[in-house]
């Protein structure tokens, strides 16, 4: 790929598409969105506006941390807090496949609210080729994912939607962002799904749970960052574990596990698991489980992909 000329391209193709109007970005923070929203920067000014939709399921301080980061190269990015729309929507639902369709359809809900305040007609977002194929194949479904599967945005939402990426894997959306001049320690970042840490909560989706998977997150990337992986997470289980209680107590007392992940991988379409060095597990399930309230039990998955998938919902 000519990454130069895969530039031009597409700030020609969004100044084309967008004309005089304004538009939407619908920045994430990872890289994809981070991407296109440099590219609708270069080719749109200040008709853009980037829009960051704080869902409550995303990891420690990211809010305050993308919305600083771009503000360095110029770049304003407006959150909006619509966590209660979120949680309000996932109340109840405990299957991985409906609680994303769920969060798809709230997250285009409320940008569709977004694009009509704004007098935008266009959405950029930062869909990539894996995206589509995972949707298409029934493996899951990406919440990025739309006339791909038969939705027509316009008809639905009211914009049309804008995908520069789309024919991408991630290491050439990659090479984009060191083209554009992102900072490395933007285009490096891990990948982190769509749907937040609602893929990280097996069962339903509360703000409890949340916030035991996110800081369970935050442990398992700080001690694990200095490896280097391509993508390392938590996941917080359904079920509760026997834990070590009171030995005069009546009945059995329970905790909650987390199952850490830690995976090497060019493309996310095939992933090896990273061989942790044993002191290192220790001592993230130390952290883990002192912490962490309520957490009792840490396990390490060394799983493939395939036959797993990376994330597990």
């Amino acid at each position: 790929m000519d990454v130069s000329y895969f530039i031009e391209e597409k700030i020609k193709e969004i100044k084309k598409i967008v004309g005089d109007d304004i538009a939407i970005n619908a920045l994430s923070g990872g890289v994809d969105s981070s991407v296109v929203a440099i590219l609708a920067h270069k080719a749109l000014g200040d008709k853009v506006k980037n829009i960051f939709l704080d869902t409550g399921m995303m990891r420690q301080n990211e809010p305050e941390t993308i919305q600083a980061s771009f503000k360095k190269i110029g770049i304003t990015v407006e959150v909006k807090d619509v966590s209660d729309r979120f949680f309000t929507a996932l109340k109840g639902e405990e299957d991985g496949e409906e609680k994303r369709k769920i969060f798809r359809d709230t997250f285009y809900t409320v940008l569709s609210e977004a694009v009509k305040e704004s007098g935008a007609k266009c959405l950029l977002q930062g869909t990539i080729k894996p995206d589509v194929e995972e949707t298409q194949a029934g493996v899951k479904t990406q919440h990025n994912i739309l006339s791909q599967i038969g939705i027509d945005p316009e008809e639905q939402y009211g914009f049309k939607t804008i995908e520069p990426l789309i024919d991408l894997v991630k290491w050439e959306v990659r090479e984009v962002a060191r083209e554009l001049g992102m900072p490395q320690t933007r285009f490096n970042t891990m990948p982190f799904l769509g749907p937040g840490l609602t893929g990280r909560v097996i069962g339903e989706v509360t703000r409890e749970r949340v916030e035991t998977v996110r800081k369970a997150n935050n442990i398992v990337e700080e001690e694990l960052m200095p490896l280097k992986p391509f993508q390392c997470l938590a996941v917080l289980f359904k079920d509760n574990a026997t834990m070590k209680g009171d030995e005069n107590a009546l009945g059995r007392n329970y905790g909650s596990i987390i199952a850490v992940r830690c995976i090497e991988s060019e493309d996310a379409r095939t992933a090896e698991i990273t061989e942790i060095p044993y002191d290192v597990l220790k001592k993230i399930v130390k952290r883990i489980t002192t912490e962490i309230s309520g957490v009792i039990k840490v396990v390490y998955d060394i799983t493939p992909k395939p036959p797993s998938t990376i994330e597990y919902i």
